[in-house]
């Protein structure tokens, strides 16, 4: 069964990290925060924030697909991967600096998901 599960679980971690990366680009884009019909205008036509929308809706069907056909005990654990992939995300797109504790985290969420996944 984990070998059903795990790529599409891969698949849609990708989706929920690559929705997240988008909307801090399209978030950086877009300036300050306001209240105002002017900002929210600029934020939903910024192609990124766009992108974040459809990579979400997206990731929710799968997401549903995925409840539907695993128990959830074993499927939930796995949207941790997302975690992982963020970490990961942050050194790729915005040369963030991870520090050893941050990867020693990353380790122990990779170690529970191979826990779970038996």
């Amino acid at each position: 069964m984990i070998l059903k599960l795990l790529p599409i679980s891969i698949l849609q971690c990708l989706l929920l990290t690559g929705g997240q990366v988008l909307m801090k680009y399209g978030l950086t884009k877009v300036g300050y925060f306001s209240w105002t019909w002017d900002y929210f205008y600029r934020l939903f036509t910024n192609w990124q924030f766009v992108c974040c929308g459809i990579c979400y809706g997206a990731g929710s069907i799968l997401w549903m697909y995925i409840i539907k056909h695993f128990p959830f005990s074993m499927a939930y654990p796995m949207v941790s991967m997302s975690y992982v992939m963020g970490m990961f995300a942050a050194i790729v797109f915005f040369h963030e600096q991870i520090p050893v504790i941050r990867w020693v985290g990353v380790f122990l969420i990779l170690t529970g998901c191979v826990l779970i996944a038996k």
